[in-house]
Formats: structure tokens, sequence, C-alpha cells
């Protein structure tokens, strides 16, 4: 079977938009034959904590049933990022899309400092299943955790998902982070980072897979759109990339 992380620039607040990248990017997975593909952090509407009260949607948003449809017709899954509105709080989410199920959702259970004002921790951890792989949701900050991964590993993930929005002077303190993660607990990594502005700063990019013996087997550059694909079988890692905006 085939993983995928997908590297883009949401527009800020731009849901409508940034639907249309993220579907641009699940067609080039579709013509790649891939099970699975993963979003940045708050892909959707952008990583804009201050914004969150303003963009939030909830789970069942109509504006995502293009997501299921797609991912029925094209038997794929996919993982976007969201801010979800619930009764006691804003999260920082990943919602799911599976063929014929209903959505799923991840939430980041560990925010930093900064994100405390504007959002609320999830409980529990997601192993999602796709064809023979277990894949574990981590969200940015509490993937530089150990305590996360090895949870997931705890729970049965062969597959530990990053999806964040970190700026140039954090990745390599997460690159060093997932390549840990991958040799001590064998667990295939895939880094998917976001590019362009976020909040306040400027997200790096640079999204990555890790095997499970920790070896860095593919990036994307710090300015490219596009995506990874890994075949879990024979170990391959397909990089396709967008020389302009999508």
């Amino acid at each position: 079977m085939k993983v995928s992380v997908a590297q883009i620039g949401s527009r800020k607040g731009d849901i409508p938009e940034n639907i249309r990248m993220h579907k641009a990017c699940i067609e080039m997975a579709i013509s790649e034959k891939v099970d699975f593909i993963a979003f940045p952090e708050l892909s959707i509407t952008g990583y804009e904590p201050e914004l969150a009260e303003e963009l939030a949607v909830d789970i069942d948003d109509f504006r995502l049933d293009k997501f299921q449809n797609i991912s029925d017709l094209n038997n794929i899954s996919i993982g976007i990022g969201v801010p979800v509105r619930t009764e006691s709080g804003i999260l920082i989410s990943m919602i799911l899309f599976q063929p014929d199920q209903d959505r799923k959702i991840y939430s980041k259970q560990k925010l930093h400092a900064d994100e405390l004002p504007f959002f609320i921790e999830g409980h529990e951890q997601l192993i999602l299943t796709v064809g023979h792989a277990k894949i574990a949701p981590a969200i940015c900050y509490e993937s530089l955790f150990g305590a996360h991964s090895e949870n997931a590993k705890t729970l049965g993930a062969d597959i530990y998902l990053a999806s964040v929005a970190k700026p140039e002077n954090a990745i390599e303190k997460a690159y060093e982070q997932y390549q840990r993660v991958a040799k001590e607990l064998a667990l295939t990594v895939l880094l998917s980072n976001s590019i362009g502005y976020c909040d306040n700063f400027l997200s790096a990019g640079r999204s990555a897979i890790w095997d499970s013996n920790g070896a860095l087997k593919a990036t994307l550059e710090s300015e490219s759109e596009g995506i990874l694909i890994l075949d879990t079988i024979t170990k391959e890692v397909t990089k396709k990339t967008i020389s302009a905006k999508l």
C-alpha cells in the first residue's frame, strides 16, 4: 500500500480556496494510487490561532462533504487539519475520511503555551487502520514529547504521522526527534509541514519520511508544494512537486 503526506501553503482564513488546494493534492495522490494522504496542522484554515473562534467548524460541516465523496469514489483515506468547535471549546484537530465510513477525529492532546488562550486539549489517541497499516496521528508540539510516540507504539501503531506548522528555527529539533522515534521505536515516521506565513512566523516546509530504522528517505524543499509517497511494501519513496502555486 501507499501512504503520503502533503506540503501546502494554506491561505489565511480562506476555507474555499484551501479546500481547492487540498483537492489538487488529493487528485495527484489518486493518480499515484495512494491509499492515505495527510495534510499539515490546521491546513483548511491556515495556522491562525487568533482567528480560531471565527474559523472553527463543526465536525459535520457540509463544506467538508466533498472529502468524503472523494474518499468513497477513489478508495482513499484523507486526513485534513481543522479547528473544531465543541461545547467545551475549540480543538486543533485532524478530521479523517475513509471510504464508506463515518468521519473520525483526532485532536491535539498537548498544547503549546501560546495556544492555550485559543484552544482546549484533546484527551484520546486515535489509531487509524488503513489496509495493513496502523497510523497514529500527532499534531505539532505534542510530537516532540517521547511519551506521545511511546503511547502510540504501545497502542499498536506502526506509522507515526506528525502534522505540523513549524518555522525554520524549530524544524531541526523536530528532525532529530522524528529520527529518534523511528529508530528507537521501529516506527515509520511521516512529517507533513506547511509553507508560507502562519500566524506570526514563516513555516519551513521540509516535509519528510523516515523508515523504521531511522533512515531519512526523502524530503520536500522549504518552498515547494507537493506530496511525498511511501510504498510500505517496497519502501520506495516518490516525490511529486508543483512548480507553481496550486
